[in-house]
């Protein structure tokens, strides 16, 4: 190294930088991360004002179990996101490691199961209402007529007549007086129940002297029985909507083959439809398309056949005069020293 005077200047270049001149590129990172940040700050507030509770239940869920596994193995959330976006809340299906497919129950499986459970309920409604029978001081003298079973329909309960203490008097839609106090006993029970009611009038073999088989009575007669104990009953509380039908059978159905004469095939069955026997009653409403079809018919032809005339209007006639006379049994008690039971 060249050694130097002590006499020798030493000249210091100093550079000043220019005004332009480039700083780096580290505050554009930090502020694209702020604005993300904010971004996202802004979106989750926008989600939680516009979410009801079981939604934000949801949110928070999916937030503490994201990828709905648990060390590894496939146990499903209970916390479940829908994509189509309304998030929902599922029950937690599975509790253990794995899924046994053998414990997966197939459809067919389910229906059994569900009428299972719904025999158990009829069975204890069936108990409920035979109690009521025993505790009620006016049903239980009627303990005998008033009969409780379970058919493939639901609960069913017929009010059957006796020779000495029929419903009906013979050829007559007036309810008794004795008929009315049971149905007006039952109704208040029969309004709380879930389940809608099938009201069907039944009639003995027995005909007028000379009538024909096609003026037989029995079954505008059972028809009428049937609606005066659908009228008994909505006058003492059960609402309209929950009785699903009122048929009239006429003879066609005795509770006792052998003796379709018999008092006790008069008689008012009043049945609990369980849920296949109503959801098959109103399957026969009809639907849009048939009334588009019926619309889109054709006219009848202009030499369309006259209807038949009614033969048995007379008859028909006599039973309405019959039902609305104004000395019928029930305004007219009968007198004490008629036996009755």
């Amino acid at each position: 190294m060249e050694n130097l005077s002590p006499h020798q200047n030493i000249i210091v270049r100093r550079y000043k930088k220019g005004k332009h001149e480039d700083h780096g590129g580290a505050w554009k990172v930090a502020m694209a991360d702020f604005a993300l940040a904010m971004m996202a700050l802004f979106l989750v507030l926008w989600v939680i004002n516009s979410s009801n509770e079981q939604q934000l239940a949801s949110i928070s869920g999916y937030f503490q179990d994201p990828l709905a596994f648990e060390e590894g193995k496939k146990v499903p959330s209970k916390y479940v996101i829908d994509l189509g976006g309304s998030p929902s809340q599922a029950d937690n299906i599975a509790t253990s490691e794995s899924i046994d497919p053998e414990k997966i129950l197939q459809a067919d499986e389910i229906e059994s199961l569900a009428d299972a459970i719904e025999q158990k309920r009829l069975e204890e409604l069936k108990a409920q209402i035979e109690q009521r029978i025993d505790a009620s001081p006016t049903l239980s003298p009627f303990k005998n007529q008033l009969l409780l079973d379970i058919t493939t329909e639901g609960l069913r309960l017929q009010i059957v007549d006796q020779t000495n203490r029929p419903m009906f008097d013979p050829g007559s839609a007036n309810l008794k007086y004795y008929s009315e106090d049971i149905l007006w006993e039952m109704a208040p029970m029969l309004a709380t129940l879930d389940h809608r009611l099938s009201i069907t009038g039944h009639t003995d073999s027995s005909r007028l002297g000379g009538q024909r088989d096609e003026e037989d009575l029995n079954w505008a007669l059972s028809s009428l029985r049937a609606d005066a104990a659908r009228r008994a009953l909505m006058e003492a509380g059960v609402p309209k909507e929950q009785i699903a039908q009122v048929i009239g059978m006429g003879d066609t159905a005795p509770l006792i083959p052998d003796d379709p004469s018999a008092s006790v095939n008069r008689r008012i069955a009043i049945v609990m439809l369980n849920r296949t026997s109503e959801h098959n009653v109103l399957e026969r409403s009809g639907t849009k398309a048939d009334v588009e079809f019926i619309n889109d018919a054709p006219p009848p032809p202009s030499d369309a056949r006259k209807p038949v005339l009614n033969k048995t209007g007379s008859l028909i006639e006599k039973l309405q005069q019959e039902r609305e006379r104004v000395d019928n049994s029930y305004d007219n008690p009968p007198n004490k020293g008629e036996v009755f039971w």
